[in-house]
């Protein structure tokens, strides 16, 4: 339950009676709300071994998403952030996109996922050619789209810069009423990263800026590159895979500050441990300055190196947060306030879209 599960968490709350597309649904992967939910899927769900090798089969997703069937709908609302916008809703329908973001692997972000050294034999040819058709395509489908919805200003500027369309942001919701601060808080004694073990993600990065520094640094998370990762570990890492929400809970509660050194999207696991009354410590580039106050709910570091990051690490130190302040940060994006901003910008649009 990553940052786009929890979006559509709250769009299904907002209509209870819509059923889910998705390319493929592994069950039990999703909280228990949304395993109870009517979840329809397209042949995707057949591949051989698809539940752990869905990105092998990335070239077959943009059929699959315009095989969907989507007649009878007056209404369409996509949480995309590969090929959900491409569906194809039947004549008069309106189709709002939550955007997460454009692809990021054949966009901005594609030297870090098949950048040099990334991709190995065959691969480092066939997968330029794949990117080629997969932007052509993704620029091809935006008129299937009424209206964009981004999740930060920084993924509102992609939409502008490859589909040439405006949108409006509503930041993703952070569940307030779960995540809160401990009782009789108590000082950190570890940093804590929460994050997918992919490429974007930099946490080679993390894990030099903490080499040789003593202070324990706590990882949750899986991906592809886990096995590369724990083969570099430094003494300080502890790689602690995948975690229920509760256990969540307890490392942000426990944790000095969170780190997150990619270029985010947006990035709701600052918000999600300010909501704790915990800072974070955030790449000053992409969506995740856009949650941070530097020296009010955390510290931005401004290079891609780990001696930048060690830096603004080393700060934290002698710095000093208040909880109400971080509380507040998280709650001004709180599940009630996203729910009620999308359903105000969806009675708009069908209005809108009626006159």
């Amino acid at each position: 339950m990553r940052g786009g599960e929890k979006v559509l968490l709250s769009l299904a709350r907002l209509f209870p009676e819509a059923p889910i597309f998705t390319l493929l649904h592994v069950k039990g992967s999703l909280c228990p709300e949304l395993e109870a939910r009517e979840i329809r899927t397209t042949f995707v769900q057949r591949l051989p071994g698809v539940a752990t090798r869905y990105r092998e089969y990335l070239p077959l997703f943009p059929a699959a998403a315009a095989s969907i069937d989507l007649a009878g709908f007056d209404l369409v609302i996509s949480s995309s952030h590969c090929v959900a916008k491409g569906v194809k809703p039947a004549p008069g329908t309106l189709h709002v996109c939550y955007c997460h973001t454009p692809m990021r692997y054949v966009w901005d972000r594609y030297d870090d996922y098949f950048g040099p050294g990334r991709v190995r034999g065959p691969a480092r040819f066939v997968i330029p050619l794949v990117a080629r058709r997969l932007r052509a395509w993704d620029v091809a489908t935006v008129p299937r789209v009424n209206r964009f919805i981004a999740n930060s200003r920084h993924v509102a500027g992609r939409i502008q810069r490859y589909y040439g369309r405006d949108s409006t942001v509503i930041p993703p919701p952070v569940d307030t009423d779960f995540f809160t601060p401990a009782a009789g808080p108590r000082p950190g004694s570890y940093d804590l990263v929460i994050s997918a073990l992919a490429p974007y993600k930099r946490i080679d990065l993390i894990l030099e800026a903490y080499r040789g520094t003593g202070w324990p640094l706590k990882i949750v998370g899986a991906g592809p590159e886990e096995v590369r990762l724990r083969e570099r570990l430094p003494s300080e890492a502890t790689l602690l895979g995948r975690v229920d929400d509760e256990m969540l809970r307890e490392l942000y509660r426990g944790c000095r500050a969170v780190v997150m050194a990619g270029v985010e999207d947006f990035g709701i696991v600052p918000l999600e441990a300010m909501a704790c009354g915990r800072p974070a410590v955030v790449f000053a580039e992409g969506g995740g300055p856009e949650s941070v106050a530097p020296g009010a709910t955390g510290v931005l570091f401004r290079d891609a190196t780990p001696a930048s990051l060690q830096a603004a690490v080393d700060s934290l130190a002698g710095m000093r947060f208040n909880i109400a302040t971080l509380r507040a940060r998280a709650e001004a994006q709180s599940r009630q306030v996203f729910e009620a901003r999308v359903r105000d910008f969806v009675e708009m649009a069908l209005a809108e879209a009626h006159v």
